[in-house]
């Protein structure tokens, strides 16, 4: 793929998250993948340690730091697909 076309490749992704993004509950977060686990974590403070957990059925982890949620884990990120 030709490196201009690989970039509006990028800015498209871009474009199509950016709308869930902005909905988050805090306004700054950080984001990381391990592509070898293939997890996905999103952390909605500063990274920091939760005292507490819960994990849906459907492969993600919420964190929380007494009752504040803190951070996303989600299991399998490559497979997701808006659900």
């Amino acid at each position: 793929m030709a490196k201009g076309t690989l970039e509006k490749e990028y800015i498209k992704e871009v474009f199509e998250t950016t709308r869930h993004l902005i909905k988050f509950p805090s306004n700054r977060f950080w984001v990381d993948y391990d592509k070898g686990a293939d997890v996905l974590y999103i952390s909605l403070q500063r990274p920091q340690k939760a005292t507490n957990s819960k994990m849906l059925d459907n492969g993600v982890l919420l964190r929380y730091h007494n009752k504040k949620l803190i951070g996303i884990t989600v299991l399998d990120a490559s497979k997701r697909n808006g659900g």
